[in-house]
């Protein structure tokens, strides 16, 4: 579990009883509050990247803890744009603040980051490396959701090459007794190398190309959306948009289990029908809220205060 000064780059970086740990934390934020917690602290959101729901959620987390926020704004409206480094505005908002949330689109930034800028910083996205607060919430809610982590059948569909989201979350249900399946056009399969990270640690996982035919096994659905802005080849990505739809006939057809949840880190385009939205498979607005607690957990333990 992060103690005082420690910064939060990878899952990676977690085994099994400190992701516990961290979910346990955030239960405790979500049930009691803790206002004025972290008054007089202050959060640094530098964000590089488009982002909604995780830029305003650690906002949100830090402000109901009595903390105080410091936007670092758009880019283009930075020293950025003026040549600045990356290590020099780290260094420089670090001077700020007690606590820096980085996106950024360079994977292993977070971790550049963290070494230099003499507070704690919390990756919010590193290109398509790893997302680890996401995961955390993800983590979070399945808790919420099923009751617990182990002994579930974990089902994921879409951009599985690029999206961090999914890494991060791979990575971290390796810690835990889970059947993962993974479904996505061979183009944006799963990476040859993380596969070869779950064979070695004896995890259970299967591939296909065919959302109906695994549905009727799965206890989490977690859906993606294709990330055009991930593709350098835009033919590629108009080849493979649209791969996959999840809608109330599919469920219906494939024979999904009523006590299925489907989970989609946001935002969708057309991957996810809003006719589920009001069924009780979908958890992935409760999943957002989560956000609030999770990161409020892991602003508190990296800077001591509980």
């Amino acid at each position: 579990m992060p103690q005082a000064g420690d910064s939060v780059i990878s899952i990676r970086d977690f085994g099994r009883d400190e992701i516990l740990q961290v979910l346990a934390a955030a239960a405790r934020m979500e049930e009691c509050g803790h206002f004025g917690l972290l008054e007089g602290c202050v959060l640094a959101t530098v964000f590089l990247e488009p982002s909604t729901r995780t830029r305003l959620s650690f906002a949100s987390a830090m402000m109901k803890l009595g903390g105080q926020v410091l936007d670092f704004g758009e880019p283009e409206q930075s020293s950025f744009k003026k040549g600045e480094s990356l290590s020099d505005a780290v260094r420089i908002v670090g001077g700020y603040c007690d606590v820096i949330a980085l996106r950024h689109p360079w994977e292993g930034a977070a971790r550049l980051a963290a070494q230099i800028a003499g507070v704690p910083v919390i990756n919010a996205g590193d290109g398509a490396n790893q997302h680890p607060t996401q995961t955390f919430l993800d983590l979070y809610t399945i808790q919420k959701v099923k009751g617990q982590v182990d002994g579930l059948t974990v089902g994921f569909v879409g951009d599985l090459k690029y999206g961090r989201t999914v890494h991060s979350l791979v990575t971290a249900l390796s810690r835990f007794d889970c059947e993962q399946v993974f479904v996505a056009p061979p183009s944006l399969a799963m990476p040859e190398g993380l596969l070869a990270e779950l064979q070695q640690g004896g995890v259970s996982y299967s591939q296909s190309e065919e959302l109906a035919e695994v549905l009727p096994g799965l206890d989490i659905l977690y859906c993606t959306r294709i990330q055009q802005e991930r593709f350098a080849d835009s033919l590629e990505y108009e080849r493979v948009k649209g791969a996959y739809r999840l809608d109330r006939t599919l469920l219906r057809d494939s024979g999904a289990r009523e006590s299925l949840r489907i989970m989609h880190p946001l935002p969708r385009v057309d991957e996810l029908a809003p006719d589920i939205d009001d069924t009780p498979h979908a958890v992935y607005f409760e999943q957002a809220r989560n956000g609030v607690p999770v990161r409020q957990a892991l602003l508190a333990l990296v800077l001591g205060k509980v």
